[in-house]
């Protein structure tokens, strides 16, 4: 016997219908009248649940953040081991936050902007943290001889340009599963900074 779907609560049935119009509208295009037709309520109901549209901009946003931070501290908790395990692990749980909801990954990638301050300032310190870590594991690869470049700042923005499109192109159907994806990109992207790079090891 088929187990039956938990029924969402309105805020998350709020949060997932918004997610998905902000991906496929954009922020800027997406009307309250139009999330509150989506969700077949009345415009003026929609308040009693909400206080706005960045509200739910601002909730999408700093949740996923709140994902990428936390595969980051997993991936770095060993502090015994060296940098290339932590920037593997690192890799593989960013591809995973990418495609465990890939709505909310593309509206975190792509409408953040629409964040008005303090929300702006603080979400881009997350960001820039975020990014100055994978940079740091790779100097700290490359300076034990594990990893190779000339400039790890550039290898840090190729590496986040390279799976930025990721939530366009994954389909939970398709022939790869998550944790095959996961293991083929970060395969890729650490073998092309790898001295000798085996991924068995």
């Amino acid at each position: 016997m088929e187990s039956t779907p938990p029924t969402l609560s309105r805020k998350a049935q709020i949060d997932q219908t918004a997610t998905a119009l902000f991906r496929r509208r954009g922020y800027a295009a997406t009307s309250m009248r139009e999330l509150a037709a989506a969700l077949g309520i009345e415009a003026g109901s929609i308040y009693s649940h909400i206080r706005s549209k960045e509200e739910l901009l601002h909730r999408i946003c700093f949740r996923v953040a709140d994902e990428f931070m936390a595969g980051l501290r997993a991936a770095t908790a060993d502090d015994l081991a060296p940098a290339a395990v932590h920037l593997r692990l690192a890799i593989d749980s960013h591809v995973r936050v990418l495609i465990r909801d890939t709505d909310a990954s593309a509206v975190f990638l792509h409408e953040w902007r629409h964040l008005s301050e303090p929300a702006l300032s603080e979400f881009v310190q997350l960001q820039r943290g975020y990014e100055a870590a994978f940079r740091d594991m790779i100097a700290r690869g490359v300076a034990d001889g594990a990893l190779r470049t000339p400039d790890p700042a550039f290898a840090t923005l190729t590496l986040f340009a390279s799976l930025t499109w990721l939530p366009n192109w994954y389909r939970p159907d398709g022939k790869l599963n998550p944790d095959q994806i996961a293991e083929r990109l970060t395969d890729q992207l650490l073998g092309g900074l790898a001295t000798d790079y085996n991924p068995t090891t």
